[in-house]
């Protein structure tokens, strides 16, 4: 259950976060970025509540009001749905704008390669020259050493260039440019069908696990309400049974419930009122007082003491000093 819950929990915050990337950036000032943050939280919160409602609804068979929550939801899941859309393409459009800084920096550090490569290229044809007009101590010396110097600066170019960092975003890029290639389209519309397609497929997954934590709870309150039924059957089986033995004229008890050993159970006759009061104390274990026997089975103080009367007549009973009365125990006894 904690398992489900902490999925759920992942799940529903993943949605909120992505439908804030985007709300939160419809306006600059901070106050106005509160709003918009909230009303995000209010939508998404919103949805997986009624998609909750729904099914308790359904499962209460109030087809018309779950059709009206359903509705709330549709409408909450568009507006989710729309949100989260915007805010992954921003994560997507911010892992682009990496890749794309380090291609500038490579494009760059490519261009000024080349460009050391025609400087080299022009040298040599100075070089040529001098060489066709014989004067190569005074041109060709020195175009050599500017050579040498400009192959030394583009290998510092070539090992810069090859140091920049590959962007961590790129992987995201690699699946839209894999993406664009199988379905044969643009790059532009690979990234739209993912970012749709993981939108819906998140408030899916949301959804889903809402669901079953709804189902688990009304697993959880089925069971609950079926054990109390079960104990007020019971309770009211032992009132039947009460009942079948007042009907009786006599009845044959036993001594107090706190007598255990079975060689000192006595068996007497007494009225059935008394009997009843009897059976009744023995089988709730109740405290030996006129008072709260009369208070737990809703009795007159005159008919308890009646049946004390009897008690006391039977040995059930006896009064001690200071007038109070106790079951007879079985220490008692022997």
């Amino acid at each position: 259950m904690c398992s489900l819950y902490a999925f759920t929990g992942a799940a529903i915050t993943a949605s909120v976060i992505f439908s804030l990337l985007l709300f939160l950036s419809i306006h600059d000032k901070f106050l106005m970025q509160i709003l918009f943050g909230s009303l995000a939280v209010i939508f998404e919160l919103g949805k997986f509540f009624a998609w909750y409602e729904f099914g308790e609804r359904v499962a209460r068979k109030a087809f018309h009001a779950a059709l009206v929550a359903l509705g709330f939801y549709c409408i909450l899941a568009i507006i989710s749905i729309g949100g989260s859309i915007g805010g992954i393409n921003s994560a997507t459009n911010v892992a682009q704008q990496y890749v794309d800084q380090r291609d500038n920096k490579v494009n760059a550090i490519n261009f000024q390669i080349s460009a050391i490569d025609d400087e080299i290229a022009l040298n040599n044809k100075a070089a040529d020259k001098y060489l066709e007009l014989q004067m190569i101590s005074l041109g060709v010396t020195r175009i050599q050493k500017e050579n040498q110097i400009l192959r030394a600066k583009q290998t510092q170019l070539r090992i810069k260039r090859d140091s920049v960092p590959v962007s961590e975003k790129g992987s995201v890029i690699s699946l839209i440019a894999s993406l664009a290639k199988i379905l044969n389209t643009t790059t532009e519309n690979a990234q739209s069908w993912l970012v749709i397609f993981l939108s819906v497929l998140l408030d899916i997954f949301a959804a889903f696990f809402v669901g079953l934590i709804g189902e688990e709870l009304r697993f959880r309150h089925s069971i609950n309400r079926k054990k109390q039924q079960e104990k007020e059957q019971e309770k009211a089986d032992k009132a039947e049974h009460l009942r079948l033995l007042a009907t009786q004229n006599h009845i044959e008890i036993d001594a107090p419930a706190q007598l255990e050993n079975q060689s000192l159970l006595i068996k007497k006759q007494m009225s059935v009122k008394s009997s009843t009061i009897l059976q009744a104390a023995q089988e709730q274990d109740l405290k030996c007082s006129k008072k709260y026997i009369a208070e737990i089975l809703q009795l007159s103080i005159d008919e308890i003491d009646r049946a004390f009367e009897e008690f006391l007549f039977f040995d059930i009973v006896e009064r001690k000093r200071n007038n109070h009365l106790r079951w007879i125990t079985p220490a008692d006894v022997a």
